[in-house]
């Protein structure tokens, strides 16, 4: 676009956007507030002097209009806007502005882009997050119904959440009509969550058949912690694996410390926690399952039945590493959260190389005797 074209920034609400567009041939700076329709927002960009190159900030509006622009022959970032840097001395913030200097920002390559996923992507994360909010409700739920039994002085002594354990919360009965009602209302609630759970977990199972998930989730499967839940979860939120190294993916999902380093004095903090969140938990969560010893396990072997031995081999040997990790944490005396957050981090690596090993092994190629 050198001399010739256009560059847009839009700051983009649900119900108001906020056009501005930087001539290259004149260097004029228009203004416009748009309605928030997208082919509204797609007609004034295209209406601009070519090639337009747009940008807008992530948000809550979601990737439909970089989709849009996209299909209409405009190229399109889409900026993660924590990475934004933002003057100290400026205290002004409005629409016109923030649009403006998104648009200055594009025309000198200074916009940190996150990629942009396909709706078939965009739809299996939606459905894992909706299994995430559930869980969240269910855990909420389960709280609420052993705080009111609580009060009520009953306590479970076993194991909670269990065939016993509900059959002993069925057969509970209460004096005072207040505390029944009460009772029967969070009862419920933990069934009903609980169903809400049950029907999204088939969902993603059945989900992790497809074609473009199998083979990373089948890989995937075959590290410990791993099941299947967990690998789809990795694989929709990551996406396209392709686009990380083993150094790199821990820093993309913020499991790497942060860092205040000037001349000869280098300072680590605590991790980032940038990056993808629920991948971050899943993460750190499937780590806890490397501090036991390695052992045999009937589930692993029947989640890693069908693979090449190839995968197979890398996976134990990633176990095998992940736990003299954590025995060496251990005898470091470092605390089993800090631990488990560093076993998190290799495993993130793990992850990566087997979701993009290639599938095609010699296996796999050779022709069955017979």
């Amino acid at each position: 676009m050198s001399g010739e074209g256009t560059w847009v920034g839009l700051d983009v609400h649900a119900r108001s956007v906020v056009g501005s567009a930087i001539d290259e041939a004149s260097g004029e700076i228009s203004t416009r507030r748009v309605g928030p329709r997208t082919e509204q927002i797609v007609e004034w960009v295209r209406n601009h002097p070519g090639p337009v190159m747009a940008c807008y900030e992530a948000g809550p509006t979601g990737f439909g209009l970089a989709r849009a622009l996209a299909a209409a022959g405009i190229a399109c970032e889409v900026v993660a806007p924590s990475k934004l840097e933002r003057p100290a001395g400026d205290k002004v913030k409005t629409d016109r502005r923030d649009a403006e200097r998104l648009a200055r920002l594009l025309r000198i390559g200074e916009l940190p882009a996150v990629r942009v996923p396909t709706e078939a992507e965009e739809a299996a994360r939606d459905l894992v997050r909706a299994r995430e909010d559930v869980r969240t409700d269910l855990m909420r739920a389960r709280h609420r119904l052993s705080k009111l039994l609580l009060r009520q002085g009953l306590v479970w002594d076993a194991t909670a959440w269990t065939g016993a354990h509900e059959q002993w919360l069925r057969g509970l009965r209460f004096d005072r009509r207040g505390v029944q009602l009460a009772f029967d209302e969070a009862l419920d609630a933990v069934f009903t969550v609980g169903a809400r759970r049950d029907r999204l977990d088939a969902a993603i199972v059945e989900m992790a058949e497809t074609a473009a998930l199998a083979g990373p989730v089948g890989r995937l499967r075959c590290l410990r912690g791993v099941s299947t839940l967990t690998a789809v979860g990795l694989c929709v939120e990551v996406a396209d694996w392709h686009r990380f190294t083993g150094a790199t993916i821990g820093s993309y999902l913020g499991l790497v410390p942060s860092e205040a380093s000037s001349g000869a004095r280098r300072v680590q903090g605590q991790i980032t926690k940038t990056g993808n969140t629920h991948a971050r938990r899943l993460l750190v969560e499937a780590a806890w399952h490397h501090r036991r010893p390695l052992r045999t396990s009937r589930e692993r072997a029947r989640r890693a039945d069908g693979q090449p031995a190839m995968v197979r081999d890398r996976a134990e040997a990633g176990n095998r590493r992940l736990h003299q990790r954590w025995t060496r944490l251990d005898r470091r005396k470092k605390r089993p959260t800090i631990s488990a957050v560093a076993v998190a981090r290799e495993l993130a690596g793990w992850c990566w190389s087997l979701a993009v090993l290639d599938e095609r092994t010699p296996e796999s190629t050779t022709t069955p005797p017979g």
